[in-house]
């Protein structure tokens, strides 16, 4: 029996603002879009929180036997500065300053981005569509909204109109805004004259002589809303209604509003039964972001390449980090914070080795199958993975209690120990086994310094010395082979 049917699980509902019994469409199926990146630079660490943590999800929902399509969007069709009505594309800005195409920078920081998660050990997502493949059924839907009556065209660009909308429809029922309240915020290049309220926001924007970005409509050549592109390839990949929407708490107003307004004029109904939010990424207590300059980048933290930690760290190590906190809480990023998430990290990942090696008895003093459930429990809580680490730390103990013979465990449930452990810290959470890597890389290190001394005292004839290190490495199992290359080692 597939384990989703043994689970009851709950979901933070962004727009009942309350957790709920989750209920697929489909039985046994999944639809879940997670809005993706804007390619125009790479991606920081806050960026990779949302993705991590959705990450997190669908590993978990796939571990319960659901079939999961999970959508996750390039947009390579540029945004403005700070998604604001006035400023540049930030893509064909980028082109500009860097004297490439625009589809280079896409392709730039697509493939960057997509390096950066295999790194992380993000599992890909189903369907990764772009806005650019998309741009013939975004015209279709905007046509579509016309006949409604929800979109109207001015001077070649077409806008939402957001008071006709509310009039029949919420227009905040996201955000719990109100539309008078509502601050403006599209990919708009020109002012706000064009429009019948300031609050209406681009299905499509004429293009004007510096835009690089356009494609024939309709209307003009231009080019389209940044909030359309979600509408349609979410519903194009699955259906006019799906199961669960995420994104940044960023993206809750103005996007994800847009999206439910432009879904909801097509289709008559609620396109998405569960939205879902990450909260943000602090960097020693400052909102994380470029324009700033407060930010550290995934791949700085790998090679310790920069300004704000004092080493290395692992991406175990990071996605540990993340996961100590709810997705939906604001989590502060630092040296310490971070140092702190290596030893805990270490310690659950050596203990996955002990566990191969305990000896069982005919008669079990410990309660695995309850302590099993308290996992699955912290997972089908909103995905509460502190408690869930939590109890795999409760694991983590029992496993040094039996080694010391405190306790006792039968073959049978210590098999469930070690399938339990495995599944949610390798397959849930996306942990990889650091440690030996580490351990290498530090004995690697070692050896390589045993090797020069030795080459020292060789040069200075103390054969004595030179020969010590040789036997004594090899009473360790570390072979040194001199060649013409110089020395090299084996383990054996």
């Amino acid at each position: 029996m597939e384990l989703y049917k043994e689970n009851q699980l709950k979901i933070y509902n962004s727009l009942t603002k309350s957790k709920e019994l989750f209920k697929p469409v489909h039985e046994g199926h999944i639809g879940m879009y997670v809005c993706g990146p804007t390619v125009y630079s790479n991606a920081h660490l806050g960026n990779l929180r949302t993705f991590m943590f959705f990450d997190v999800a669908f590993r978990y929902f796939t571990h319960l036997g659901y079939k999961v399509r999970y959508v996750r969007n390039i947009t390579d069709a540029g945004h403005l500065e700070n998604d604001a009505d006035e400023g540049e594309d930030r893509i064909s800005k980028k082109a500009r300053l860097e004297q490439i195409e625009p589809m280079e920078v896409v392709q730039r920081y697509t493939v960057d981005f997509h390096e950066v998660l295999k790194k992380y050990n993000f599992l890909p997502p189903s369907i990764e569509p772009t806005a650019t493949g998309h741009i013939v059924e975004q015209i279709e839907m905007i046509k579509e909204i016309i006949e409604k009556g929800f979109g109207y065209e001015v001077n070649g660009s077409v806008y939402f109109d957001v008071v006709a909308y509310n009039e029949s429809n919420h227009y905040g029922i996201l955000s719990g805004r109100k539309i008078e309240d509502a601050i403006h915020n599209t990919r708009v290049l020109d002012g706000q004259s064009d429009k019948k309220n300031p609050q209406d926001f681009a299905l499509w924007k004429k293009a004007d002589e510096r835009h690089i970005m356009r494609w024939p409509s309709p209307w003009s050549e231009g080019f389209p809303g940044w909030h359309l592109e979600c509408s349609v390839m979410s519903s194009k990949y699955l259906g006019a209604r799906f199961d669960i929407h995420g994104g940044g708490l960023d993206l809750k107003f103005p996007h994800h509003e847009c999206e439910i307004a432009q879904s909801k004029t097509c289709s008559g109904h609620d396109p998405v039964n569960y939205w879902m939010h990450t909260n943000m990424l602090l960097l020693n207590g400052q909102k994380m972001a470029k324009s700033t300059g407060n930010f550290i980048l995934p791949d700085e933290i790998l090679t310790g390449n920069n300004k704000i930690l004092n080493k290395a760290f692992s991406a175990s190590v990071v996605r540990f980090f993340n996961m100590q906190a709810n997705y939906r809480s604001i989590l502060d990023f630092s040296n310490d914070a971070l140092e702190a998430s290596e030893k805990g990290c270490y310690k659950l990942l050596e203990s996955l080795k002990t566990v191969n090696n305990l000896p069982t008895k005919n008669n079990s003093s410990v309660d695995i199958i309850s302590w099993k459930q308290r996992c699955y429990d912290a997972m089908n809580d909103d995905f509460n993975t502190p408690v869930l680490i939590s109890c795999l730390f409760e694991g983590v103990k029992i496993i040094n209690q039996i080694k010391e013979d405190k306790e006792s465990i039968t073959d049978e449930e210590l098999l469930l120990l070690k399938n339990t452990m495995n599944s949610f810290v390798f397959d849930v959470l996306g942990l990889q086994d650091d440690v030996n890597k580490q351990n290498s890389d530090k004995i690697d290190g070692v050896v390589s310094l045993l090797i020069k001394l030795r080459k020292e005292a060789r040069e200075n004839r103390d054969w004595a010395l030179s020969d010590q290190i040789r036997d004594e490495l090899l009473a360790m199992g570390i072979q040194l082979k001199d060649g013409r290359e110089g020395t090299s080692y084996t383990l054996s």
